[in-house]
């Protein structure tokens, strides 16, 4: 430990500086990047798991009412046969058709050929080789086979109002049973769905819904959906979850369906549609990110491309669906960590010059402290040793140092003038004060205060001196801290009691209800030490207290050697007396009548009696102190210590003009209401022997 006792106080500053700083600063820094880019990977891995989950139940939710549409359809040719035997079914049709914007066409093929329709019309694309009503929107077609004559293929063009705008005929060839919708359902019983392909009346990518029904179990026909997929590219898009999110709805062989980005995901070869496989779209980031997924899991996995990060993600649409579709999402990590990999740059950009600044201005004002704090610091020393030369004074920009110049200049005074002076917290106070620092005192009016522990000389005899001690310096220390919190000054102590004044030498006017103040915190205070003892299996100890307001003479009294502060006069022998006055009353504060006229309308007192003081002819009138106003909410007095108080100067106006007969009736009133009160007990018995 040698080693620091000569160090320096600018480069140890520096040092020390540095040694904290810089640690602390690297240590922010990293801890603020890895929480960052913790927290943004995390936020990536669930916002992506979340739009999986969600865009999957959303796409489900599309296509399930439709499917129950379908369904609902069949069921209604396998209730009533002939419900599709005419065109009665077209406005049931076009209920449905409306239900959806992806639902293009709605249409029945019947076992005997038939064919009925409603369907949605472009009218820029021909229709039987002419383009149809300018205002066409939607269209009624059917085939009704007849045997031996031409088959005609008929269409009704409405508007968007179901209004006819027109109509066309041409022969057809077209058997609904011979197509692959209407041979799937057959087939399979129940409902299906085809794989994509594209609509020929319409030139749009789809597929179609289709559910058998039946007539005593016979196959009467198959009703089906044609639903578009134009759609759910545009979907995937509006809800990218980042700018560089790409996501794909791919089939059961991982062909693209749909794709967030609008690039082709199909070719067609003869006449028919071919997906495009995801590996072989026209950018090459969505097959590395398929070739890099795990082989055993379509959980979440993490890859890097042309050196970015990217999460992937592949999760399959439920079962009953009916299609093994999957949603396929790549999107790069940077999209989340990026605006927090930008904040560390800065941070780390603005702390590292903050820090230079820092060290430079460091620098510089350790440089202006150092320099005044060694000399003072070799001032205090001369100081300590009672150096007798004039130490020249020391001047700082600094206010902090320039203050504390001036006070150990004081102190550098004190200690030559006060070396005698004990104890220091009364030198301190004289110190501040205007109170002239010689032999000699003044008058001046003020409150003396008094305090003693009840049977201390008994207690004395029972409990162990170290203990009791304890307790008694327990207690002093309370009334000292109390008495200088209400800037009141510490006389003396005298074995037990304590005397104080409030007054001088700093003048106060409230004097008198600073000591009523003190007083009753000082009675909390005991409370709190009496509960403690008691929870320990000791004695509680009992405080009285006297209180005076006079005019004494107050100032430094001893030989020039020695003085001591304090105050002298008739107004300390009242307070003593007053102290001692609780005893007979078995009361705990007792104030005079002159520190009531004082401060009266901020105390809450009860007059007890008028006692004769040794040296005075009259007799002084005084008070039990119940509580004061105006401080702490928890010195103010009780609702009970209110009228107690209003009781007892009704018993004493009897007793005041010598009504011993109606005093003696109020008194005991007081006692009904309160038994145990001491000073109606005492006044009685006195009352009652005269």
């Amino acid at each position: 430990m040698s080693i620091f006792r000569n160090v320096r106080l600018k480069p140890s500053i520096l040092t020390a500086f540095a040694v904290l700083t810089v640690p602390v600063f690297v240590t922010i820094i990293a801890v603020t990047y890895l929480s960052n880019d913790k927290l943004a990977r995390s936020n990536a891995q669930e916002l992506v798991e979340r739009f999986r989950h969600d865009a999957i139940d959303n796409i489900q939710s599309d296509f399930t009412p439709i499917k129950s549409l379908v369904r609902a359809a069949a069921a209604i040719g396998g209730q009533y046969p002939d419900f599709y035997a005419d065109n009665r079914c077209f406005p049931y049709f076009q209920s449905v058709l409306m239900h959806s914007d992806r639902i293009v066409s709605v249409y029945v093929g019947l076992n005997d050929g038939g064919f009925r329709q409603t369907r949605r019309i472009d009218p820029k694309v021909k229709v039987q080789g002419k383009l149809p009503p300018p205002t066409t929107a939607y269209a009624y077609r059917w085939i009704v086979p007849q045997h031996g004559e031409e088959t005609l293929d008929s269409y009704l063009f409405l508007n968007e109002e179901l209004n006819a705008v027109g109509e066309s005929n041409g022969p057809t060839t077209y058997d609904p049973r011979t197509r692959m919708w209407y041979r799937s359902a057959a087939e399979a019983g129940t409902e299906s769905i085809s794989d994509p392909d594209i609509f020929a009346t319409m030139g749009l990518i789809g597929f179609t819904v289709a559910a058998p029904f039946y007539d005593n179990g016979e196959l009467r026909g198959v009703a089906a959906v044609d639903i578009t997929l134009a759609g759910l590219g545009e979907y995937l898009a509006q809800r990218r979850i980042s700018p560089g999110t790409e996501s794909f709805i791919l089939d059961g062989q991982s062909r693209v369906i749909a794709a967030s980005t609008g690039q082709r995901t199909y070719d067609v070869v003869g006449g028919r549609l071919e997906l495009r496989h995801v590996t072989s779209l026209d950018t090459e980031l969505p097959a590395l990110a398929y070739s890099a997924r795990p082989r055993d899991s379509k959980d979440q996995f993490t890859f890097t491309y042309k050196g970015r990060e990217y999460i992937g993600s592949l999760g399959s649409l439920a079962p009953e669906f009916g299609k093994k579709w999957q949603l396929f999402i790549i999107t790069p990590m940077d999209d989340f960590t990026g605006v927090f990999q930008e904040n560390n740059a800065r941070l780390a950009a603005f702390g590292l010059l903050a820090l230079i600044l820092e060290i430079l201005v460091i620098h510089f004002l350790t440089g202006v402290v150092s320099s005044p704090l060694e000399r003072l610091a070799f001032k205090v020393g001369r100081i300590q040793e009672l150096a007798t030369e004039k130490l020249p004074a020391v001047d700082s920009p600094i206010r902090e140092i320039s203050v504390l110049a001036k006070a150990i200049d004081t102190l550098d005074v004190a200690v030559k003038s006060f070396a005698s002076f004990v104890p220091v917290g009364l030198v301190n106070q004289l110190l501040h004060s205007d109170q002239k620092l010689e032999l000699g005192g003044h008058s001046r009016f003020l409150t003396i205060f008094f305090s003693d522990l009840e049977g201390f000389s008994t207690l004395s005899e029972v409990v162990p001196s170290q203990e009791l001690l304890l307790r008694v310096s327990a207690y002093l220390e309370l009334v000292t801290k109390t008495v200088d919190q209400e800037h009141g000054t510490i006389d003396k102590f005298i074995g037990d009691g304590v005397m104080a004044f409030w007054g001088a030498p700093a003048l106060l006017d409230d004097h008198a209800w600073r000591s009523c103040v003190s007083a009753m915190r000082i009675l909390r205070g005991m409370e709190v030490l009496n509960a403690g003892w008691k929870a320990a299996g000791l004695r509680p100890l009992r405080v009285r207290i006297g209180i005076h307001s006079d005019a004494v003479l107050v100032g430094n009294i001893g030989s020039r050697e020695r003085m001591s502060y304090t105050v002298m006069g008739d107004g300390v022998n009242i307070a003593a007396r007053l102290e001692g006055t609780n005893k007979e009353y078995n009361t705990q504060v007792c104030i005079s009548h002159a520190v009531f006229k004082e401060a009266g309308q901020l105390l809450c007192v009860r007059p007890i009696d008028e006692v004769t003081v040794k040296g005075r002819r009259g007799k002084v009138p005084i008070y039990e102190l119940l509580g004061v106003y105006g401080s702490d909410p928890v010195l103010e007095p009780s609702p009970d210590s209110v009228r107690l108080a209003e009781m007892t100067r009704h018993a004493y106006e009897a007793l005041a003009r010598e009504d011993n007969a109606e005093a003696v009736v109020r008194y005991r009133a007081i006692l009904a209401a309160y038994p145990s009160d001491p000073v109606a007990s005492a006044l009685v018995r006195r009352l009652a022997a005269a």
